[in-house]
């Protein structure tokens, strides 16, 4: 097994697709598309690309951290008692543990994600 791994940001392999659950849909329809990638440390940190329809969903970490850099799209993060933060293509972020907020599909996002558990 290679320690290096590329991501790929097009795959043509079939996504696991999924909806908001009901208990954090906020408003819309969204859709999401998980292209997972990677998996290392006994299932603690999971890496690949990850794509949302437009609408609003309530984000809560946990206990995971996540690092996201967004190929394409728009999205509003609004931190729970904080600003707004919109970020686009070409933007990178980072959602720490315990992080709660809202997370806003603008326009269809696509971005490679990182988690660690």
């Amino acid at each position: 097994m290679s320690l290096l791994k590329t991501i790929d940001t097009n795959p043509s392999f079939a996504p696991r697709e999924s909806v908001a659950h009901p208990d954090r849909l906020i408003s819309g329809d969204p859709s999401f598309k998980t292209w997972a990638q990677d998996v290392a440390r006994g299932e603690m940190i999971h890496t690949g690309v990850w794509e949302a329809t437009p609408g609003e969903t309530r984000s809560i970490k946990g206990e995971t951290f996540e690092f996201c850099h967004i190929l394409s799209g728009v999205v509003e993060l609004s931190p729970e008692g904080g600003a707004p933060v919109v970020y686009k293509a070409g933007d990178s972020f980072v959602m720490k543990p315990g992080f709660v907020g809202v997370w806003k599909t603008i326009e269809t996002v696509r971005k490679i994600y990182v988690t660690v558990m």
